[in-house]
Parts: C-alpha cells; structure tokens; sequence
C-alpha cells in the first residue's frame, strides 16, 4: 500500500484505513454506554418465543435474586481491571469470610460436624458461635467479615503496588492459599444455622408478588415471588456509592489514570501507589460484602463458596460490560449491564436444560466474544480521537 492511499491523521501522518466496513451509526453503537443493555433486551425478546417460562414471575424472581450478589463482586473488580490489574483472590475471600461468619454467628453447633476443626472450641461450641447471644453480634459479625477481607485487599495491594510484584501472581496465591486456609478452618465442613437476622439480608424482601387464591388460610411458598429484596437495595446502594466514586471524585480521575499509563500518571502526580492499595482493598470488600448476601442466602457458613465457575463468572461479567482488559477505562453502569446480561445468559442457558460442560462452554465462548469487541471498542476510540 502506497503512502498516497493512505488517509492523514491531524498531524499529516500516514495511518492505516479506518473501518471502512463499519458505519458511523454502527460504531456509536458499540461505543455507547448502554450498548450491553440493548444487546441484553435483544437477546431477552428473541429467546421468549422458544422459552416461554422465561417470563414466568418465578424465574424473573429468580434471576434478580441471582444478579444482587454477583453485581457486589463485580464492582470491586472493575476498579482492579480500570487500574490495569485483576484479583484471583475474589473468591477466596467470599470463601474465608462466609467460613467467619458461620463461626461467629452460629446459634448452635455440632460436635459430629466440627469437632476435628481447629475452630471447634474456640471460635464455636455447642452454645453456638463467639458471638452468639452477644448484643448488636449480626453488625459484630459483619464487620468482623468486612475487616478480614480489607486486610486480604490490603496485602495483595501492598504486595503489587510496593514490592511490584504482578497482580495474577499475588491473587493467585491468594485464591490458592486463602481459599485452603478457609476450607482447613472448618475441614471444609458448612456451618449452620445462622440467626434470622442476618438470614434476612440474603432473602428478606421489601415488596413481594402474591399469585394465588385470595381466601387460602396458608400461602405455598412457591407462590411468593421477590422483586424488591434487601439484597437488591444493598446491592444497588454498594454500586451507586461506586459509580460515584469511580466518575465523579478525584480518586476515580486517578484509577482511570493509572490504568491509562502508570508512568505518565506518576509524572504528574498521582499517588499511583496509594491508588493501587485502594482499589485492591476495595475489591476485597466487595468480596465480603458479596459473602454476607451469599452465605445469608446459603442459610450457612461455607468455606468453598468462592469456589468452581464464580471467578468466570465475575470476571466475565465485568469484560461483557465493557470495562477494558488493559486498564484506563471502566464504569459502573458498565459492570451492571454485564452483569444483567451474564445472569440473563446463564439464567437461559439453564432454562434450555444443557448440560454444565456445554454451558461453561458457552460462557468461555460469550467471553471470547466480549475481549474481541473490547479491542474493537478501543481501536474505533483511537480513530476517532486521532
């Protein structure tokens, strides 16, 4: 190709032909905010005709119920990846904190169940969990999971930003040695019960759908559907604060930065250190604050809750909604559409009675599918601003 036929940038110099074959309509698009949305909307209507239970209030209770938790972890992460990392050590953390909660939480305890745990006798008996009958011991407990994930979040941050060591290696020790660390806790046994109180922030609901004879005397559980739960308010309470966060403060100008080049934000100025810390002991929280809606959920502390598919899952999740893999750019609004989407996808999937090899399959593929329009999405943003 001849330098002649090739088009100008505004400096004079040669590139190569923009995207010829992609319209201009087209391209705004794939670059707009809610393009995941609309994809998600498509993807809902084409598949109603051939999945008419997808509609049913049950399954739409359902698939809500699933996106609250997962949407919490995944907005922890899309800080990492804005910032130019990632953290394997996610699940491990829902694991350890979940194995927390059931050993100072439990109203009760089995000797037959636990009694070869290191935890038996110290942290749990048969009178139940260190804080069980304790004034205030739900919020205890919550903080006490919340703490150990920020101190996760903080070694894995001090580890990257100050010895300089790569984000995949450190979480990945995370994920293999913490996630061990919880699964010895308890000898990879569950703990249950847990008291109402907490059980509450992982089912209660706020406003329910009632389908059924008006004069029965005993309402059938399966005739109760959800759609405003606790999960959902502290679900979207956690992801507004971050949206906020990420786009409207200075600290969300830096995490953008430093993902964009960490050299150049550190020229001028950024604490890129302090930033990198941050965002790791965030998405740490958010793994613990994700723990309290599962293992609520669960009804039981369980120490390999983070475990299997999740880290795709949420990783997943957050590259479908467009939060690129090379850091310097993500949004929130981004991770929630993704996460719609994801838990759409997995909710049909399901629904279609596939097995789980061709499911993950399908994940694997959709995922795939999202990295290659990241690198679109970021190639039409350099034409354009060239």
């Amino acid at each position: 190709m001849s330098v002649t036929s090739l088009q100008k940038d505004r400096r004079g110099r040669a590139r190569p032909p923009r995207f010829g074959s992609i319209p201009r309509k087209a391209g705004d698009l794939i670059l707009s905010d809610f393009f995941v949305l609309y994809l998600s909307l498509a993807y809902f209507l084409v598949l109603v005709p051939f999945l008419p239970t997808l509609t049913n209030p049950a399954n739409l209770s359902n698939l809500l119920s699933n996106m609250w938790p997962l949407l919490v972890v995944a907005v922890g992460q899309t800080f990492v990846l804005t910032v130019g990392g990632i953290d394997l050590s996610q699940g491990a953390v829902i694991g350890l904190t979940s194995a927390i909660a059931g050993a100072l939480l439990a109203t009760a305890g089995s000797a037959n169940v636990l009694s070869n745990a290191p935890i038996w006798g110290v942290l749990i008996g048969e009178e139940g969990g260190a804080l069980n009958g304790v004034p205030g011991a739900v919020w205890l407990g919550i903080a006490a999971m919340l703490l150990a994930g920020a101190l996760v979040g903080l070694l894995n941050g001090v580890s990257v930003a100050y010895l300089n060591m790569p984000p995949f290696m450190v979480t990945l020790v995370g994920l293999i040695a913490i996630g061990a660390f919880a699964i010895w806790l308890t000898q990879s046994e569950n703990i249950r019960p847990l008291p109402e109180a907490f059980i509450k922030l992982g089912k209660g609901d706020i406003v329910s759908l009632y389908l059924g004879p008006q004069d029965e005397p005993r309402i059938p559980r399966r005739q109760v559907y959800s759609f405003v739960t606790w999960p959902m308010l502290l679900a979207i309470s956690i992801a507004v604060a971050a949206h906020l966060l990420l786009s409207r403060t200075v600290f969300g100008r830096y995490v953008n930065a430093v993902g964009a080049n960490r050299k150049t934000a550190e020229i001028s100025g950024v604490p890129v250190r302090r930033v990198i810390v941050t965002v790791f002991v965030i998405s740490a929280l958010c793994a613990a604050a994700g723990s309290i809606l599962y293992s609520a959920r669960l009804e039981a502390g369980r120490p390999t809750l983070g475990e299997g598919a999740f880290l795709l899952d949420v990783i997943g999740a957050v590259v479908i909604g467009g939060t690129s893999l090379f850091g310097g750019r993500g949004k929130i609004i981004w991770t929630v559409f993704g996460v719609f989407f994801f838990v759409l996808l997995s909710n049909t999937l399901n629904l279609m009675n596939l097995s789980a090899f061709v499911i993950d399959m399908v994940k694997g593929a959709v995922i795939l599918a999202a990295a290659i329009l990241n690198v679109l999405r970021t190639r039409l943003i350099q034409e354009r601003t060239a």
